[in-house]
């Protein structure tokens, strides 16, 4: 039997501040920053006591003991205890990709509500011993006897003691994202003070948003902080162009630490349901969710580890019937300055565009008024399974006020890139009447 799919409505999100690791979440765990961030929305949106159909989301830096971080954190919330949570990871497109999969199961008909939600901490990263003390530390908890769990020990070394902190380099290539990223603005020609540029207005964007009272219901206050503390209202250029190149040391490096998002903790969420289960409990529609893609590319074969978005991109806007120019808002979240401008700049690439999409004519350059208008991730910081959901509340906070079509390019580890297009109701509607 074929049903017809139904629209997707964003009913909107909140956000605790994210702030940088090892400062002021320093003692919180992810647990505690995503039951934060949920119990922010169910206040937002009176869900306390509520069934919701599933809360899907996770974290990527995550200890053993988390193996249902979704789950657990509904129990730590205001939630019906009946509301079932899922734990997904895709790096940095974990909520994003989470609130996609949620939206294919109301369209189908299969749920009426969900929330995607993502959290991040470095400063309670798992640390974890060698091998081989890891097997002593097992046989030991085998033993049967005291002198069988001391025997486990004998030969023991002092190096087997010393921790293994979490690698940030990616497993193929044994390079960190920051140096991918500088070969990427190397292989693009993408100057330093493009870069500086860039993230220069995220800031000063993200600070007039606070000043503006835009983010007061969007951001929820966590363990006595009120805003992100990544974001610097007194950025200069100057400040900017003083800082020295943080993965590639040489002259020719130029990424830095003003222009690249730090390690950030901080957690995310954004409520999504059928038109009808938010008409029944009196919630507006700020957007909606209308088309998802994500992709991968070569990156270890030379494609660039954060490209992939590029191409998901044009995928998403063939089947939408869309061009690149036919949004009012352009997400693209900035991990690093550079990933940004490099993403731009492959678009009007016709080379590129030929090879890597099939393309007869380059998608294009888009109108850069439009982008990340409120400020991104190097103003507000980045907590990696965070972003996608920061994104998506922001954008159907924006679409709700301004109406227009969005879209949404994020960026992942492993080479990956989700995205997705949200259109305000009063676009959808006057496409259905046309």
């Amino acid at each position: 039997m074929t049903r017809e799919l139904r629209r997707v409505a964003i009913i909107g999100g909140t956000r605790i501040p994210f702030c940088r690791s090892n400062t002021l979440y320093a003692d919180l765990s992810n647990l505690d920053m995503m039951a934060a961030a949920l119990n922010g929305l169910v206040d937002r949106y009176g869900l306390k006591g509520q069934h919701i159909d599933e809360v899907v989301g996770g974290a990527v830096v995550t200890h053993s003991k988390d193996f249902n971080l979704a789950r657990e954190a509904v129990l730590s919330t205001k939630l019906a205890p009946s509301t079932p949570g899922v734990t997904l990871i895709q790096a940095c497109g974990t909520s994003l990709q989470s609130a996609l999969m949620s939206a294919a199961k109301i369209a189908s008909g299969e749920i009426e509500s969900a929330i995607s939600v993502g959290s991040d901490t470095t400063s309670d990263a798992p640390i974890v011993f060698s091998k081989k003390f890891s097997k002593r530390l097992v046989g030991a908890q085998q033993g049967k006897s005291a002198l069988d769990k001391i025997k486990v020990f004998k030969g023991l070394s002092p190096a087997e003691l010393a921790p293994q902190p979490p690698s940030v380099a990616e497993p193929r290539t044994g390079l960190t994202m920051g140096q991918h990223c500088e070969l990427m603005a190397q292989e693009w020609h993408i100057p330093r003070a493009d870069q500086d540029q860039l993230a220069y207005e995220s800031h000063k964007k993200g600070a007039a948003a606070y000043d503006e009272g835009y983010m007061d219901d969007l951001v929820v206050p966590c363990a006595g902080v009120f805003r992100d503390n990544n974001l610097r209202p007194d950025i200069t250029l100057e400040k900017l162009a003083s800082l020295k190149p943080a993965f590639e040391k040489s002259e020719r490096g130029t990424l830095t630490a003003g222009n690249s998002t730090p390690l950030t903790d901080g957690a995310a969420t954004v409520l999504l349901a059928s038109e009808q289960w938010a008409k029944d409990r009196n919630l507006p529609v700020l957007a909606y969710l209308t088309y998802g893609q994500h992709i991968a590319n070569n990156f270890v074969g030379g494609d660039g580890l954060l490209m992939a978005p590029t191409i998901a991109v044009s995928k998403m806007l063939d089947r939408a019937g869309l061009t690149l120019q036919d949004f009012d808002f352009y997400e693209l979240h900035e991990a690093f300055a550079a990933q940004v401008l490099c993403t731009l700049k492959a678009w009007e690439d016709p080379e590129y565009c030929k090879t890597h999409m099939g393309k007869d004519a380059p998608l294009g350059s888009i109108d850069r008024t439009k982008l990340n208008v409120k400020g991104s991730s190097l103003a507000f910081g980045h907590p990696f399974a965070a972003t996608g959901a920061r994104i998506v509340s922001n954008l159907a906070k924006l679409l709700s006020t301004k109406g227009g079509r969005g879209l949404i390019s994020v960026c992942t580890a492993g080479g990956m890139g989700v995205t997705a297009i949200m259109e305000a109701p009063n676009t959808i509607e006057a496409r259905a009447a046309a």
